[in-house]
C-alpha cells in the first residue's frame, strides 16, 4: 500500500513542477558582427563530398562478372 501512496506522490509532484519547469527562459539579444563567416567556401566540400560518395556507389556496383579461376 505504501507503494501506491509513493507512486501518487511522485506523480503528483511531476504535475506540480511541470509548469515551472517547463518556463520559458529570457531571450538572450546578439551581438554585432564585426565581419562576415569565413566560412562561405563549405559547399564545394559538400560537392565534394557528393561526388566522392557516389563515385564510391559506382565503383561498388561495378558488375564485372569475368572469372577469377582459368
Amino acid at each position: 500500500m505504501t507503494f501506491h501512496k509513493l507512486a501518487a506522490a511522485a506523480a503528483a509532484l511531476s504535475l506540480t513542477a511541470a509548469p515551472v519547469v517547463a518556463q520559458a527562459a529570457p531571450q538572450r539579444a546578439a551581438a554585432p558582427a564585426e565581419e562576415g563567416s569565413e566560412m562561405g567556401g563549405t559547399w564545394i566540400l559538400a560537392i565534394l563530398a557528393f561526388a566522392a560518395i557516389i563515385a564510391a556507389i559506382i565503383i561498388a556496383t561495378d558488375s564485372s562478372d569475368d572469372p577469377v579461376s582459368p
